[in-house]
């Protein structure tokens, strides 16, 4: 039997729950129904009009992001937009994010996993089972300006901005894209360093005049370390379709 869009999003389901994301969220099947057979599918960080196009070279069915296609409500269907084309196409797309960001095997643990992180625990829960966050200590501890160079090399980011704690980076406190705002409860959990993907001039402020460690890797790198794993898991479930990790899609930021 050929696989459907159902058959995926159900599995996803299964291992991180469209249910438990947050109250602000939109994952889903975002577009389409879940009857469209699957052969071959794309997965991404986003859904942009290139990652569109790559999905018609390849002859995909299936888009796989982590940020929703459609977020807030739509007002109008423009060509050359994403939604726009997906439905042109007849292309279906599946959106995992916060459900996937704080699943076991999510964004969280592959970025801990990334860093190479030792006694992986919570840092926070946003529900029962839901982890917001992690900590997490390195194998050997590291100068502050050693570990933000060590974030970088092992995100592959293209740059980073830290902050210069006064003290060896042991244990790791973080959450993956916006997680800004928890820098204070890795403070209080008695994380060594925060690792994160976007910060304010005010909490880069803050952790500054607390001689505090934090990284702002970058949204899109300490999040994209997610799609190659969800990809195996996924070619693993169902070896009968041609999963492909989408080679447009990269950081739409450049550094100089």
């Amino acid at each position: 039997m050929m696989t459907k869009a159902l058959d995926v999003y159900q599995y996803i389901d299964s291992f991180a729950p469209f249910s438990g994301a947050m109250d602000f969220d939109n994952p889903g099947l975002l577009v389409g129904d879940g009857s469209e057979e699957v052969s071959t599918a794309i997965l991404a960080l986003d859904i942009t009009p290139s990652v569109i196009e790559e999905a018609k070279q390849k002859g995909a069915q299936l888009i796989i992001s982590h940020h929703p296609v459609i977020f807030t409500p739509l007002k109008k269907l423009i060509p050359g937009t994403a939604p726009y084309e997906l439905v042109r196409n007849g292309i279906a797309a599946i959106c995992a994010h916060t459900n996937l960001d704080m699943a076991h095997g999510g964004v969280n643990d592959c970025l801990a996993d990334r860093l190479e992180l030792t006694n992986i625990r919570t840092l926070k829960e946003y529900a029962p089972g839901f982890r917001e966050a992690l900590m997490g200590d390195l194998k050997t501890p590291m100068a502050p300006f050693e570990f933000a160079k060590f974030v970088k090399e092992s995100l592959h980011a293209d740059g980073l901005r830290y902050t210069k704690g006064d003290k060896p980076v042991h244990t790791v406190g973080l959450c993956s894209g916006g997680g800004i705002d928890l820098l204070e409860t890795a403070m209080q959990m008695g994380c060594d360093a925060f690792v994160t993907g976007e910060s304010k001039h005010n909490f880069l402020v803050e952790a500054d005049s607390y001689h505090y460690t934090l990284v702002d890797a970058g949204h899109f790198f300490t999040e994209d370390v997610v799609i190659e794993p969800l990809r195996e898991k996924l070619e693993t479930r169902f070896p009968e379709v041609c999963w492909i990790k989408s080679v447009v899609m990269k950081s739409p930021a450049f550094y100089i």
